[in-house]
């Protein structure tokens, strides 16, 4: 294993805006950072970015070398010229699937296509039950032992008192858990961004009885050792209240205000949807396509004026149930993940901003990340999940949009048809009142609960 390296944002940031006097220093362990990209990134380097006008020090412990699929060079410029970012090279298993996969014959295949309930092919078979029964609580706890020798040595020297770890993965709160076994009087804050023993992805793999009880066991020490715990839904909270037996607080995620400035909203050429983010059998648009096809049966003529774009990781059985459908595949296309001041800006050219709960029980609490910046866009919401949820409570508070049970494939397709209407008119998308889910805001409750 090669030496630890740290890094400031840039080298050409003026000493100008760096904090001169802060008081307090935090310790970050997180697994995602960047430059990789999408949705796990966001929260804690949004954080980051705001904890020094908080009077926080944020020191960021991340891997050197992490296998993510997506990579967003952009989002360097978020990091502060505070923030001390150490990595330390990490091991993952993943390039022993990848090449076990082209040895067999075939391309490697994506994470969403190892995320499926149903048949699995051999390949998905062996390395689902390896992951769910041999790397437990996931594929990077191998980092465990390494970093906790390594932060050790961090946390004194630099005198730290506070730590966060935020997962998934939840290998990082297993560092945590050593770290606090070896210092008690450190104060450490778990940030739990889904669930750990009842997260639905673990219903994907071939998790045997042990398997369940080593995570709910690990889970169990992780929320009774820690000093505060955090996790992003009501319904969160109450679940890990009761697996935990302790208080739990609420921080959602939420969207930066930064990221918007200068975004204008245009009329679109033709009726634009969009779908941003993953897309695997948890979260299945079928429902929603299907309730679109029926639209289309029904008035052949809208298809001239409606396009549907799902920008990010689709997994290959969606795409070929779009392609199998003529009428969907001339209106459909399908982008790949794209840097996240692009991806913003598309949210001023887009009319309907589709939202997708994960179908599981856990759906009441599903606020994925892009939910929040979906708010801030000002388009209109349709969200597909259960109609008394989380989301669902936020949309009715906000008036920005509604979210249709997958079940109800007519009363999709009317609030769709009504919004091609008011698009028809001219409406564009409005302001609202979401200041209370801004990062900046949130990161000063964040820093309320830091002590």
């Amino acid at each position: 294993m090669s030496a630890l390296s740290t890094s400031h944002r840039n080298p050409e940031t003026p000493d100008a805006d760096v904090h001169p006097k802060l008081q307090k220093k935090v310790l970050i362990v997180t697994y995602y950072w960047p430059p990789s990209g999408g949705s796990g990134v966001q929260r804690w380097l949004k954080f980051v970015k705001y904890l020094p006008t908080f009077g926080w020090q944020p020191y960021v412990f991340t891997p050197e070398n992490p296998s993510v699929e997506i990579h967003d060079e952009s989002l360097l410029k978020d990091i502060p010229p505070e923030a001390e970012v150490i990595r330390l090279p990490i091991w993952e298993p993943y390039g022993l699937f990848r090449k076990a996969s082209s040895l067999a014959g075939g391309k490697a295949p994506s994470q969403t296509d190892f995320v499926t309930t149903g048949k699995k092919s051999l390949l998905q078979s062996v390395t689902s039950w390896i992951r769910g029964n041999v790397f437990i609580p996931d594929a990077r706890v191998f980092w465990v032992k390494p970093s906790v020798l390594v932060l050790s040595d961090i946390l004194k020297s630099n005198h730290i008192s506070t730590l966060v770890t935020t997962g998934p993965p939840h290998s990082m709160h297993l560092i945590g858990l050593k770290l606090k076994k070896l210092n008690p009087s450190l104060r450490w804050i778990v940030d739990l961004r889904d669930p750990w023993s009842e997260w639905d992805f673990l219903d994907t793999l071939s998790l045997t009885g042990w398997a369940r009880r080593k995570h709910r066991r690990l889970e169990r020490e992780v929320l009774q050792a820690a000093d505060r715990v955090i996790t992003i839904a009501p319904y969160h909270v109450d679940r890990f209240e009761r697996l935990g037996g302790r208080k739990v607080d609420l921080i959602t995620n939420g969207f930066d205000q930064a990221d918007f400035i200068g975004i204008k909203r245009k009329r679109t050429a033709r009726f634009t949807i969009r779908h941003i983010g993953m897309v695997d059998e948890l979260r299945d648009p079928r429902p929603f396509m299907e309730a679109v096809k029926m639209m289309l049966d029904k008035e052949p003529g809208l298809k001239e004026s409606i396009v549907i774009e799902f920008i990010g990781a689709v997994n290959s059985s969606f795409q070929n149930f779009v392609s199998a459908e003529p009428v969907l595949a001339s209106i459909t296309s399908f982008r790949k993940p794209m840097p996240h001041a692009e991806l913003v800006a598309l949210y001023g050219e887009t009319d309907v901003q589709l939202l997708v709960l994960a179908h599981t029980f856990l759906a009441p609490g599903n606020l994925p990340g892009k939910f929040f910046e979906y708010l801030a866009s000002g388009n209109f919401i349709l969200g597909i999940g259960p109609e008394k949820s989380d989301a669902a409570a936020i949309l009715q508070a906000t008036k920005a949009g509604e979210i249709i049970d997958r079940g109800n494939g007519r009363a999709i397709m009317d609030v769709l048809k009504g919004q091609f209407q008011r698009w028809q008119a001219g409406g564009l998308g409005a302001d609202r009142n979401v200041e209370s889910y801004s990062r900046q805001s949130l990161t000063g409750q964040l820093s309320r609960l830091l002590g």
